[in-house]
C-alpha cells in the first residue's frame, strides 16, 4: 500500500481519536478508495493521517469484527474481499425491506415526497448521461433515502440505516457495471410510477426487482472478475 489515499483526517477535540480513525478507514473500504485485496500497512496509514499507530491498530481489529478486513498470519491485514454468503445475505434482506418500505410508500407518500423524487430522478438522469459515478452513486443513495422517508415509518428507516455501509459498498461496486447506471435509473422510474399510482403490491413488486437486479449485476461482475 503506497499509493496516498486522502486518509488525510481532521481531528476533533470532542470526538475520541481512534473513533476518528476507524470511521475513516471504514468510509475508505466503503467507497473503495481501499480497494478489496489490498493491503493495510499500520505505519503508511498512521503517516498518511498523521496519527500513532495505536488508533489504527485498533481500528484495523474493529474492522476485522465486522467483516470489512481480513487478517492473514504471518502476512498481515487486507480489505476484505466479498463473499458470495455476504452478498446473498445483505440482498436478501434488503429486498424485503426496500419492498415493505416502497409499498408503505405508495400507501402513505405525499404529493411533495412524489415530487421531490421526481426531481431526484431529473438529476440522476443528468449525472448518468455525463457518467459521473459518485455523483450517481450520492443521487442514488438519496433516492432510495426518499423512499424510506416517504414510508412515514421511522424503525424502518433506522434499521435500513444500519444496513447503509454494506449496502454502499455494494452500490459502488455495481454502479459502476456497464450500462447498470441506465437500468438502475429505468427501475427507479418504475418503482415512482408505482409509488404515484397508489399501487402497494406494484410498488412492492418493482422495488424487490430492483434490487434483484442489483445483485445479478454483482454476482456477474464477481463471476467475470473470477
Amino acid at each position: 500500500m503506497s499509493d496516498n489515499h486522502g486518509l488525510r483526517i481532521k481531528l476533533d477535540s470532542f470526538r475520541p481519536l481512534g473513533e476518528i480513525v476507524y470511521e475513516a478507514l471504514r468510509d475508505a473500504i466503503v467507497n473503495q478508495t481501499l480497494k478489496h485485496g489490498e493491503r493495510l500497512l499500520e505505519t503508511e496509514l498512521a503517516d498518511e493521517m498523521g496519527v500513532s499507530r495505536t488508533p489504527v491498530r485498533e481500528a484495523i481489529r474493529k474492522l476485522e469484527v465486522e467483516g470489512y478486513v481480513a487478517i492473514v498470519p504471518r502476512k498481515g491485514a487486507f480489505v476484505a474481499g466479498l463473499s458470495i454468503k455476504d452478498i446473498n445475505e445483505v440482498f436478501e434482506i434488503r429486498k424485503s425491506l426496500e419492498a415493505l418500505a416502497a409499498g408503505l410508500a405508495a400507501a402513505r407518500a405525499t404529493s411533495e415526497d412524489i415530487e421531490a423524487m421526481e426531481r431526484n430522478i431529473l438529476e440522476e438522469a443528468k449525472h448518468w448521461e455525463s457518467s459521473d459515478l459518485l455523483k450517481t452513486i450520492e443521487i442514488d443513495t438519496e433516492f432510495h433515502g426518499l423512499i424510506y422517508a416517504a414510508s412515514k415509518n421511522v424503525r424502518l428507516q433506522t434499521i435500513i440505516t444500519d444496513l447503509r455501509d454494506h449496502v454502499q459498498r455494494f452500490r459502488t461496486t455495481t454502479l459502476a457495471v456497464p450500462g447498470r447506471m441506465k437500468f438502475a435509473l429505468d427501475e427507479h422510474r418504475l418503482i415512482i410510477d408505482a409509488i404515484g399510482k397508489k399501487d402497494v403490491q406494484l410498488a412492492r413488486k418493482r422495488a424487490a426487482e430492483h434490487i434483484e437486479s442489483a445483485e445479478g449485476a454483482l454476482l456477474e461482475l464477481i463471476s467475470y472478475q473470477r
